[in-house]
């Protein structure tokens, strides 16, 4: 049984920091391309950032600077490390896996940046 299970979100300032993680099971973590997507109200879900099984990182524009996207294959976990969050940043989380026609989500964690 494939699972993707997110963490870290919450409530942050603006300027703020918070780092996810993606703890993956049920997978063979390393061959997989590995991503970050966020979906804020009344929007299409989005890409963020995603890693590959090399190691290769794309970024969002919006990312760009500020997100840093990473991967412990021995721990078959991903990471975001989100620094200088600004209000439009506040989403849910959304893990995701994807190799040839095998793709999985997580459940989501909800970042939200307010004062």
């Amino acid at each position: 049984q494939v699972q993707l299970v997110e963490s870290g979100g919450g409530l942050v300032q603006p300027g703020g920091s918070l780092k996810l993680s993606c703890a993956a099971s049920g997978i063979i973590f390393r061959v997989y391309t590995m991503g970050w997507y966020r979906q804020a109200p009344g929007k299409q879900r989005e890409l963020v950032a995603e890693i590959t099984s090399g190691g290769s990182t794309n970024y969002a524009d919006s990312a760009k600077g500020r997100f840093t996207i990473s991967r412990d294959n021995a721990k078959n976990t991903m990471y975001l490390q989100m620094n200088s969050l600004k209000p439009e940043d506040t989403a849910v989380y959304y893990c995701n896996a994807r190799y040839v026609y095998n793709e999985y989500w997580g459940q989501g964690t909800q970042v939200t940046v307010s004062s």
